[in-house]
């Protein structure tokens, strides 16, 4: 059977623009596909090598670097002790390769801080060219607040890092109450219980409710049963 000559013509042109929209379209995704793999490159072995060398190494990637931390050693002063990612691993384009860089080796002897103020300490770690690092607090009642209880690293030791770490004295722990249950209670009631027990009212609160007596508590907070300090402030709604 013979098609009519412009039935044929429409099913050749339907082909063509058929072929031609699968070769755009496979064409589109190999396209995406290079620029997606275009974007992913590998994190270089930069450990060991001058904070310069390194930089460049990272620009060629097109990779950005970002010091993270500096620690003494027996590199050179300003090589890259560490890194991360490590070499190999995979990173976005324009992402950040994370470096620690030397400070050379040191020789300074960690001074004795336990004992002292956090204050004396300071003083003591910027006379051997170190610094403050983290300070944790702990309740401790035999020691008088802001006094240095342990450091890491120890005295005596040598310094591996410029940071001392001090964990100090926040002196006794602050009494602690268990909050009465006050709703349903007279105001004046409330009073005489919370007084008794070293509390304050912070704030009261009137409130209209005809089904309440008036001069009653409606609602409190911090709710009954809760763990309080002394010093919490105490908030109540009052039956008007």
């Amino acid at each position: 059977m013979t098609l009519p000559p412009k039935m044929e013509q429409v099913l050749r042109l339907t082909m063509l623009i058929f072929v031609l929209a699968a070769a755009s379209f496979l064409s589109a995704m190999t396209t995406i596909r290079i620029a997606i793999r275009g974007r992913i490159v590998e994190m270089p072995n930069v450990v060991g090598k001058p904070i310069s060398e390194a930089q460049q190494l990272l620009a060629a990637k097109r990779l950005q670097l970002r010091v993270a931390d500096r620690v003494y050693s027996a590199l050179p002063l300003d090589s890259v002790v560490r890194q991360s990612p490590a070499p190999g691993e995979q990173m976005k384009v324009s992402q950040d390769g994370h470096v620690v860089l030397s400070l050379g080796p040191q020789t300074v002897t960690i001074p004795n801080l336990e004992g002292h103020s956090v204050r004396v300490a300071r003083i003591a770690l910027l006379q051997a060219g170190l610094q403050l690092g983290e300070v944790s607090n702990v309740y401790w009642d035999t020691t008088d607040p802001d006094i240095v209880l342990k450091q890491d690293p120890p005295f005596g030791s040598n310094a591996t890092s410029p940071r001392v770490d001090l964990l100090v004295a926040a002196g006794p722990r602050p009494a602690s109450y268990i909050m009465p249950g006050l709703v349903g209670l007279e105001q004046e009631a409330a009073d005489r219980i919370l007084s008794s027990a070293g509390l304050r009212v912070a704030k009261r609160t009137p409130v209209v409710q005809e089904a309440a007596a008036t001069g009653t508590v409606l609602n409190q907070m911090p709710a009954a049963g809760q763990p309080i300090a002394a010093d919490t402030p105490i908030e109540l709604e009052i039956a008007e």
